[in-house]
């Protein structure tokens, strides 16, 4: 295992890529590490309180065997990292972690920081448009390609605020597609609204209070501005890659 320390640091978060295995395969874990914990929405758990929060790549040849078991890959992972899922707010993808991007937004005293993974090429569809092919049972589903987003900020967020926020997230990934001209993997005559597998994380902070995070307010902006710029890179850095 060797850990390399992100130079980009957050009030007194600290950030680094994890390199390690998970049966003799390599992944690799981004972790954003707090001195105290926060209060967390994650489209994959909810709301919790987490002192770490986590985006975790894993390569093709171990998504059958995630598919199988994902309760023994995440006990492993964490297990492997010294953490317990009470305190880890978790996300997963197939793209390398070291394609994230990150985009900060001030004004006044406030931040905002957005940090993405994103791939499209394999599973990219028009919500509502293109046919939903995987089916959930017990919690199990195919992954594929994914944008995952974790936007942080230093204002203390309101429960409202933080899903108003993922709402706006959610739009901003979708002005970032559409400026890219992101075609549906499945139906390339219309745009990309994102892929089957997409996940957003808001990270709320200690500072002042804020309630509402829609794009008439100067917050919302800031989250919207700092996740279609971090989207974009994200995506233009994971298709440098995939291309060669």
């Amino acid at each position: 295992m060797t850990r390399k320390e992100i130079s980009w640091q957050f009030e007194e978060a600290k950030a680094e890529v994890v390199y390690h295995q998970y049966q003799g395969v390599p992944i690799k874990t981004l972790l954003i590490i707090f001195s105290q914990p926060r209060l967390v929405l994650s489209s994959r758990e909810g709301f919790k309180q987490a002192r770490v929060v986590c985006n975790n790549s894993n390569p093709p040849q171990l998504w059958n065997l995630l598919h199988r078991d994902w309760q023994l890959y995440l006990d492993s992972v964490l297990a492997d990292l010294g953490l317990s899922p009470q305190e880890v707010a978790f996300l997963s993808t197939g793209v390398d972690i070291d394609d994230f991007a990150v985009r900060e937004e001030r004004f006044a005293e406030f931040r905002i920081c957005a940090v993405v993974t994103a791939g499209v090429m394999s599973n990219a569809l028009r919500i509502g448009v293109d046919e939903g092919h995987h089916l959930e049972r017990d919690g199990k589903f195919e992954a594929l390609g994914t944008i995952n987003i974790i936007a942080l900020t230093n204002a203390s967020l309101s429960e409202g605020a933080m899903v108003r926020s993922i709402i706006t997230a959610t739009e901003a990934k979708i002005v970032a597609l559409q400026d890219l001209d992101v075609r549906s993997s499945y139906s390339p005559q219309y745009q990309a609204t994102g892929t089957g597998t997409d996940n957003v994380m808001i990270v709320s902070g200690v500072g002042a209070k804020i309630h509402y995070m829609g794009g008439h307010a100067k917050m919302g902006e800031l989250l919207a501005k700092a996740v279609t710029a971090a989207t974009k890179e994200a995506i233009l850095k994971h298709q440098k890659e995939d291309f060669g």
